[in-house]
């Protein structure tokens, strides 16, 4: 559920900077696009982290953490409880928009400041 409906923000996200880029002159989409990378890092990094920080919390409780739990922490979910689960979905959605965000606002921002040379 979580990657669909990250996969249908980034087609949004693609599709909204298409868009923008036909509208907008390069500079007022470059200032857009640093805006949107920028709050996407505001809201993406602390999530991110604070959603880590849980993750580590709960599991460790119950197994040994792999060596790199990092890199894919989404298949560690099953060793958590109902309410667990629902005490971490915020912090995991709010750091994958804000990834979304930062990521798009980045690209946008490569293809404004492309198209105003």
């Amino acid at each position: 559920m979580l990657e669909a409906t990250l996969v249908l923000a980034a087609l949004a996200s693609v599709g909204l900077v298409v868009l923008l880029a036909t509208l907008l002159t390069p500079p007022v989409m470059i200032m857009l696009a640093l805006g949107a990378l920028l709050l996407g890092l505001a809201v993406g990094v602390p999530t991110g982290f604070w959603y880590h920080v849980m993750l580590y919390r709960l599991v460790s409780r119950k197994i040994p953490m792999p060596r790199r739990w990092w890199l894919s922490p989404s298949g560690l979910h099953v060793h958590l409880t109902d309410a667990e689960q629902r005490r971490i979905k915020p912090w995991n959605r709010l750091g994958g928009i804000g990834f979304v965000l930062s990521v798009v606002g980045g690209l946008a921002a490569i293809a404004a400041m492309l198209m105003a040379r």
